[in-house]
């Protein structure tokens, strides 16, 4: 049996919506990141392997919708996943089991505005001269702000949350202007989950004080 014959069924309509086929893929994408974000949210570790499952659907989907930045942006996430993952269990220094919710710094957000808008430019370039994309610039710019905002949920920044909230709000009619309605529904939700973990988090009360460099950095 070949990978094609075990991930086509996966990429057979299930329902339609509007007019348009929605694939196994794309409910199971749904469901899996719903779910993710909802751990996160709650500060649970399982958040990370469900995250990674999530991933995996979206590379099939995006790759078939020709927004091809987001699917390489799937494979970085596993990436990503795997140090988030590590960090939330290992990163909160001797004598702690977990890494405390806190501010993003000056420095930090120096860094990560800089990467964005060189990550934005750079990709809008390259999928624009490379590929075949109809929205070059709409996918380099979710795909920068969505690093940014897993660096920071990787390193429990409060902040990361309204990184996501922006990314998702260009996500929302980027995806239904592609035809993936039910993932464009799926980032409403994102949004409304965003603003509760912001909330939760928030409440955990984020220290204002300059991070400390630890062995997970």
């Amino acid at each position: 049996m070949s990978l094609a014959d075990i991930l086509g069924p996966l990429q057979q309509p299930l329902v339609t919506v509007l007019d348009t086929p929605v694939s196994w893929t794309e409910v199971l994408g749904f469901g899996s990141g719903a779910l993710c974000v909802w751990l996160v949210a709650r500060q649970h570790i399982a958040n990370w392997p469900i995250g990674i499952a999530n991933n995996i659907f979206f590379v099939l989907l995006f790759t078939q919708a020709g927004l091809y930045a987001d699917a390489g942006l799937q494979v970085v996430f596993i990436t990503l996943a795997a140090y988030g993952w590590w960090t939330w269990t290992h990163g909160g220094g001797p004598g702690s089991s977990s890494l405390p919710v806190r501010r993003t710094s000056r420095t930090e957000w120096t860094w990560l505005v800089a990467a964005g808008a060189v990550g934005t430019l750079a990709l809008t370039l390259l999928l624009d001269r490379a590929t075949d994309s109809t929205v070059p610039f709409w996918d380099a710019l979710t795909t920068a702000l969505s690093l940014m905002a897993t660096y920071g949920q990787c390193r429990k920044r409060l902040e990361s949350w309204w990184l996501w909230i922006a990314a998702d709000v260009v996500y929302v009619p980027l995806y239904a202007y592609k035809g993936l309605y039910l993932t464009s529904l799926l980032y409403v939700g994102f949004m409304a989950l965003c603003v509760l973990g912001l909330i939760n988090w928030r409440r955990g009360g984020a220290s204002r004080e300059q991070p400390v460099v630890r062995a997970a950095v």
